[in-house]
């Protein structure tokens, strides 16, 4: 399902998103390396070993881009102006190397733009869940999207 324009959606609406993504060790690694990020949670195991978390803990932000990257396609795939801010980002449960992540996307907030005639403001509350059903990130993401008039 291509995304929705603005509007289509009504707050409530709510999306349980097809695609699962399970993390990988080259993930991490690949995601820790790129942003400069040498904390050892993320790349060394006998630290990682050594911490309360027993094992490598995948990079928080690599989870938080996950699950906007998991949301896209149902959400604002084809009709994004712009995200306009991520607020509320928060990580109650940690992910680790083969975990599988799955998303689900409630519309919480809806508002014409002032500045922007025909386009408008979705506020969406996204979830990432772990295969245990533990939610291990949310946020608020505010989107200008398109209306399709």
């Amino acid at each position: 399902m291509a995304g929705k324009f603005f509007d289509q959606w009504t707050v409530g609406d709510t999306l349980e998103h097809e695609i699962h993504r399970t993390v990988t060790e080259t993930d991490n690694l690949l995601f820790s390396t790129m942003t400069h990020n040498p904390q050892p949670l993320h790349l060394d195991i006998e630290a990682a070993k050594a911490s309360g978390f027993g094992q490598i803990l995948v990079n928080s932000t690599f989870t938080f881009a996950l699950l906007v990257g998991l949301s896209v396609g149902d959400t604002t795939l084809g009709t994004l102006v712009a995200n306009l801010g991520f607020d509320k980002v928060v990580t109650p449960n940690p992910v680790f190397i083969g975990d599988t992540l799955r998303a689900r996307s409630e519309v919480i907030g809806l508002r014409d733009s002032k500045s922007r005639p025909g386009q408008g403001i979705v506020t969406f509350r996204h979830e990432a869940l772990n295969q245990r059903g533990e939610v291990v990130c949310s946020c608020e993401r505010s989107a200008l999207l398109k209306s399709s008039g």
